[in-house]
């Protein structure tokens, strides 16, 4: 479990290699990723926009932005807790994602919110350094 916290926003990741939707023999590498955000804080914050940073196993990048997350723009009064899955393939068998999200306060101010970095993983995989 990856964990971040940005003013009291709690942000924690669980990646999971599916091998049932990978094939190695044409170098795809699938992953779910399970997030969950906490509002820790006192006031309520809606997410608005998510950007990642995917990078795979040769240093290649692809930046991703959009509205909220798996077609929703949660709610989080205080205490709340909003939980989601969504995917990643990669052409390596290795990677790591990072990101962050913007969260709208109930004043129309905007909080910018760390997502941890977290490393994709192919279980048993080998790493040629050639």
């Amino acid at each position: 479990m990856y964990k971040a916290t940005t003013a009291f926003i709690d942000v924690e990741v669980e990646p999971t290699y599916l091998p049932e939707h990978s094939a190695p023999e044409v170098h795809r590498y699938v992953w779910a990723y399970t997030v969950t955000i906490h509002n820790r804080g006192d006031d309520s914050v809606r997410l608005r926009r998510r950007h990642w940073t995917i990078t795979n196993a040769k240093g290649e990048v692809q930046e991703v932005d959009g509205s909220g997350v798996v077609g929703e723009q949660p709610m989080l009064d205080p205490g709340d807790s909003f939980t989601y899955t969504s995917g990643c393939p990669l052409t390596t068998s290795s990677g790591f994602m990072v990101g962050h999200y913007e969260m709208e306060r109930d004043d129309g101010s905007m909080l910018h919110v760390d997502i941890p970095a977290f490393s994709l993983d192919m279980p048993n995989a080998r790493v040629s350094m050639n």
